[in-house]
């Protein structure tokens, strides 16, 4: 929140908003570079726990990751430079319409490269989470973001360049990924010291092969969250319409990670439960889970819809227009897959592969295929749709429908209770975020707040009886399983 909301007021007061637009294409093309992971942390994570279960479980795990490793340096190294040549070739700044932006090559450059060398984090993460430390990487990368940003303010201020913001970002990445590799890992793990693997390049092409659907999986993911901003900056003309898309797409993305970041220890407890067999643990955990990553998205989206159009108006300077139906396709749309997230992450922790190549896939080609025909003539909002219409029709209609089918016994009842539990949050939200908008005469900062704080102590009201643990029992109990 902090890099994607509250830096952006400070870019302004530096920049333009063509040139904050560049900034957009830019961080989304960082973290659109992720998917060179091919999805070999999911395939990292399940087989780590399926050694928890063997004899030798630290000598299998330092083996695997010893060769793992080789393969991580080896990619991020080698697309590191394939980065390189490419830009020489081809402009980045012809192919997204920023010609007039200096130093957005290098800063493209920078960027892609530097994301690709951080590859190697991914494997220590995926280790992390097999043995329970899943935190201890969040809060190092949590560190080195905020020190990225850190040096992302200085940079700005001191030389106002796109470049030098866009080094101080990547350089705190590489430096997490050498700090884990070299000194936290080894540090925690010991047996992981002294090991080495060679492995012949069949088993190489095997671990790819068997990481191919969740890489596909995740690469669905990226792709909705980041590339959507590079098609409307090379099909849109228009570079406010960029940057209103940039930042408009900035909320719904949140909410997405938000859920996303809700679902990943539940997905790790699932995918253990489901690996030992432990069938009533995994449906009741499953259901209270839904349950939870629904009622956090609804009760966001019902805040954000009514006062999200003062925050953008003071968040901007006024610079970038407000787009009401923009906004509200993609916050509605995020709010109502919420559920499908967890299903997505349970499935890639039960290692169903076949349900992700199909699903994902389809997803991709489905939203590939509406953006192509809906961004041109419609621009930002032909984007939104596309989005949105993917996620509902496969992610949440095929994919979900099935994890959901296979895992709780009464699967149409628990989707009913989730639609009920979500439409009632979300317009209870709305309704009272309107009333309050209407209710106070203040114009600025001080409205702003001021609604917000009243929203927010009438929100807790109602929900105060959750603190009480009878009445949380039997609302878990009601939950259909």
């Amino acid at each position: 929140m902090t890099q994607q909301v509250a830096l952006v007021p400070v870019f302004l007061h530096f920049w333009t908003s063509e040139v904050l637009a560049a900034w957009l294409v830019i961080y989304a093309v960082g973290n659109l570079m992720l998917i060179a992971d091919s999805g070999l942390q999911f395939r990292v994570i399940n087989r780590f726990l399926a050694f928890k279960s063997s004899i030798d479980c630290d000598g299998r795990t330092a083996r695997f990751y010893a060769a793992l490793l080789r393969i991580y340096l080896g990619l991020g190294g080698f697309l590191a430079i394939v980065v390189l040549a490419a830009a020489q070739l081809v402009s980045p700044s012809a192919v997204f319409r920023f010609q007039s932006i200096a130093d957005f090559d290098a800063a493209f450059v920078v960027m892609a490269a530097g994301t690709m060398l951080t590859l190697p984090s991914s494997l220590v993460g995926g280790l992390y989470r097999a043995r329970g430390l899943y935190g201890r990487a969040v809060w190092l990368q949590g560190w080195a973001t905020a020190a990225g940003q850190v040096g992302q303010l200085v940079a700005i201020v001191l030389t106002g360049s796109l470049l030098g913001v866009t080094v101080a970002c990547v350089a705190a990445q590489v430096l997490v990924t050498i700090y884990l590799l070299a000194i936290d890992a080894p540090r925690l793990f010991p047996f992981l010291r002294g090991v080495r693997s060679r492995n012949s390049p069949r088993w190489i092409i095997g671990q790819f092969r068997k990481a191919a659907p969740f890489g596909l999986a995740g690469a669905t993911e990226l792709v909705l969250l980041n590339l959507p901003v590079m098609l409307v900056s090379a099909l849109v003309s228009d570079r406010i319409a960029v940057a209103q898309w940039g930042l408009t797409r900035v909320v719904a993305g949140l909410l997405r990670a938000l859920c996303l970041q809700t679902t990943l220890p539940l997905a790790a407890e699932l995918g253990h439960d489901h690996a030992v067999g432990d069938t009533d643990r995994l449906r009741s955990l499953y259901a209270r889970g839904s349950v939870f990553v629904a009622a956090l998205a609804s009760f966001a989206v019902s805040g954000l819809l009514p006062f999200w159009q003062d925050f953008f108006a003071l968040w901007t300077h006024g610079a970038i227009p407000y787009d009401p139906l923009l906004t509200v396709t993609l916050l509605i749309g995020t709010a109502a897959i919420a559920p499908s997230i967890l299903a997505l992450g349970f499935a890639n922790y039960s290692n169903r592969g076949g349900l992700l190549v199909r699903t994902k896939g389809l997803q991709l080609a489905v939203f590939l295929i509406l953006s192509l025909i809906l961004i041109p003539p419609m621009g930002p909002l032909g984007a939104a749709v596309a989005v949105v219409a993917s996620d509902l029709s496969i992610q949440c209609g095929v994919l979900a429908f099935v994890v959901v089918g296979q895992t709780l016994q009464h699967p149409l009842r628990h989707g009913g209770f989730l639609a009920a539990m979500m439409i009632a949050v979300t317009l209870a939200g709305w309704a009272l975020g309107a009333a309050i908008r209407l209710a106070l005469p203040w114009t600025g900062p001080a409205r702003f707040f001021a609604e917000c704080a009243i929203w927010l102590l009438v929100a807790a009201v109602a929900a105060s009886p959750l603190a009480v643990g009878r009445i949380r029992e039997r609302m878990i109990a009601a939950i259909p399983r």
